[in-house]
């Protein structure tokens, strides 16, 4: 089926906002995604429910059919493996591969995309952390919680990051912090929720906000 990259950047999106409540999308929810008007969103809704796509009534939202969720996933897994190839093989950092893989991501070529991952050595996860999803479609999951979750000086390794802001991922690099970074937790500040960590041989006081967007395995 040939769709659109509006259309495709559509589906991800409400995929992505699904996720986190496993129900119907409202309209103001796409809408604020999408950087649109409440109006747009509905005439995109109706036209990707006539395709199959998803499934939309007015007042309840929409969600998306098998069909719709697969073609999600799929964009998804181009997404994540080209951060990795980005990063991995062309060197640039973990802040600057998101614009560039939202445009290779609507590349549509299998093969492209399978050789991508086998010359990769089939990654689980991106850059970021995230689970990159196989051909067909199933991610990969792992034990993992926020840093704020985890009890004092109890060490762990961090596996990815909940925010994906250029702002935050420059951050936590000025901080040292990146994935496989060890870390604990030293002390815990009851005023503002701040903590105090040792990262490496480091000790850094890193804010509630920053702490609560960082996943360690421990």
């Amino acid at each position: 089926m040939k769709l659109s990259i509006t259309e495709e950047n559509y589906l991800k999106a409400i995929y992505k906002l699904s996720e986190k409540s496993n129900q119907s999308v409202s309209t103001n929810y796409i809408s604020r995604e999408m950087k649109t008007s409440a109006a747009s969103v509905t005439d995109m809704l109706k036209r990707l429910a006539d395709k199959k796509l998803l499934k939309y009534a007015k007042y309840k939202g929409a969600s998306l059919t098998v069909l719709g969720s697969k073609i999600s996933t799929t964009l998804i897994r181009k997404h994540r493996l080209w951060e990795v190839f980005l990063v991995d093989k062309l060197h640039f950092k973990w802040d600057e591969v998101h614009e560039i893989a939202e445009q290779l991501e609507h590349i549509n070529s299998d093969p492209l995309i399978d050789r991508l991952d086998s010359f990769l050595n089939f990654p689980k996860f991106d850059p970021h952390g995230d689970p990159i999803p196989s051909a067909d479609g199933k991610f990969t999951l792992r034990n993992q919680q926020l840093l704020t979750e985890i009890q004092l000086n109890k060490p762990a390794v961090v596996v990815g990051v909940k925010e994906h802001s250029v702002f935050f991922l420059r951050h936590l690099d000025d901080l040292r912090i990146n994935l496989g970074q060890e870390l604990e937790i030293i002390e815990k500040f009851d005023y503002d929720d701040s903590l105090k960590i040792k990262v490496g041989e480091d000790i850094q006081m890193i804010s509630a906000k920053v702490a609560r967007n960082i996943y360690v395995k421990t």
